[in-house]
């Protein structure tokens, strides 16, 4: 876990309120692996006080690239930063994904800004057979960007199949009498305790990345505790995670 102050190279807006940045943090981006997230000091001002956490994206050579929405003041303050602009950044944080083992097929489980992760773990599976079923409300929100095979799920149906994107992912399995693969997903709670019940029903090789505030980052506040399956009490988000067993947590 590092402090690193990091230069805004690119900025890119990818949708209404969705953008895209590119940070040259050398340091960070050699350590990161896929899964893992960054908290972002957005302000140097007493306001926002907190970092906001991001997931990482991608990683190119000496530059990490973030995605996010404008949901509050310290993302709508994240979007309006210029190119040159310096942000202290602190990171890697938390535990990623676990993408190596004997399967075939990596199928990937995005719910709207749940496939910001998915880009960097996509990168690292050159060997595998990947599959990508990105879900959204519609076809606006459908982000796809650097992801392979996608399949998309829009609620009203303005894009792909008309649903959810755990009902699409079910009938592909049961379509292609799929064995050995597993399953990397991200994306609002609701999606992910659907996909996570089908998956301990069907008994699923399944990894989510849980989404929720995250103050500190590290595991110091303890403000992000997911219970556990095993009724030996709580893990953190942050700390413990946000990648997970999918039978390991309650959602």
């Amino acid at each position: 876990m590092l402090i690193e102050k990091s230069i805004l190279e690119a900025k890119r807006q990818l949708g209404e309120r969705i953008f895209q940045i590119k940070l040259f943090s050398p340091r960070i981006a050699k350590l990161a692996k896929p899964g893992q997230f960054c908290n972002i000091k957005v302000s140097e001002s007493d306001f926002p006080l907190l970092r906001r956490p991001f997931s990482i994206s991608n990683v190119e050579g000496d530059s990490i690239y973030f995605l996010f929405d404008i949901h509050g003041e310290g993302t709508k303050i994240l979007s309006e930063k210029s190119l040159g602009d310096e942000l202290d950044i602190l990171g890697p944080l938390g535990n990623g994904f676990n993408y190596d083992g004997d399967y075939s097929t990596a199928i990937i489980v995005a719910g709207g800004l749940g496939s910001a992760p998915f880009p960097f773990l996509t990168s690292k599976l050159d060997k595998k057979k990947v599959v990508s079923f990105v879900g959204a409300r519609n076809s606006s929100l459908v982000l796809t960007e650097d992801l392979l095979n996608v399949q998309a799920a829009t609620d009203d149906g303005s894009l792909g199949f008309k649903g959810t994107v755990v009902e699409l992912l079910t009938d592909y399995v049961e379509k292609n009498n799929l064995t050995s693969f597993r399953i990397f997903s991200c994306g609002p709670n609701p999606m992910l305790k659907a996909l996570q019940q089908i998956c301990i029903e069907r008994n699923y090789d399944c990894q989510i990345s849980i989404e929720c505030a995250m103050a500190c980052g590290f595991g110091i506040c303890q403000g992000c505790p997911v219970e556990t399956t095993n009724g030996e009490g709580y893990k953190l988000v942050c700390k413990d995670g946000p990648v997970f067993e999918a039978k390991e947590v309650k959602l």
